[in-house]
């Protein structure tokens, strides 16, 4: 549920922002950030995805940069990043993290009253390889998914990339 209007945080972007936690498949709780819309008519909510090092503060400009007042933004942290709990940068599996993302569809859905049919999901990178894994294990009716920049394979043209990542 939303917090109060007590927890509307100061953002760089020009819409007002909430932060709150939802509880996912197996009891942990996520942080995620949402800005309401500002539009007339609310048409609907777009869930942003971070890519795969990131948090939901580094997609925040989009909410207002896209200009898409009408509508309802939405970012999680994953599990293991920004302010969301675990180890930094883990998931139990890939499959954990789909399962995850599911819940926060469904929690988004049900808390803002939004049909899951109404519901955009934009994601870049690792996000957006986790959105495609997401639609076709749970086939969910969303409106839309834009992946940007997929991370279908990583290519790192740098001597010892690999290995530095591994460290």
């Amino acid at each position: 549920m939303l917090q109060t209007a007590d927890s509307v945080q100061p953002s760089s972007t020009a819409r007002p922002m909430h932060e709150s936690e939802f509880a996912s498949h197996d009891g942990t709780r996520l942080f995620y950030r949402m800005w309401p819309a500002t539009g007339a008519s609310p048409k609907g909510a777009i869930i942003l995805l971070h890519r795969g090092h990131e948090h939901s503060g580094r997609v925040a400009h989009l909410a207002s940069e896209l200009g898409l007042d009408d509508f309802a933004f939405y970012a999680w942290d994953a599990r293991g990043h920004g302010r969301s709990p675990g180890e930094r940068g883990y998931s139990p599996s890939f499959a954990a993290s789909a399962h995850d993302l599911d819940c926060f569809v469904r929690h988004v859905s049900e808390t803002s009253g939004t049909a899951v049919e109404d519901i955009a999901v934009i994601a870049q990178s690792v996000g957006a390889v986790l959105a495609t894994t997401w639609v076709h294990d749970y086939a969910p009716p969303i409106r839309a998914l834009v992946l940007a920049s997929p991370a279908f394979s990583v290519k790192l043209y740098v001597p010892f990339a690999r290995e530095g990542i591994a460290l």
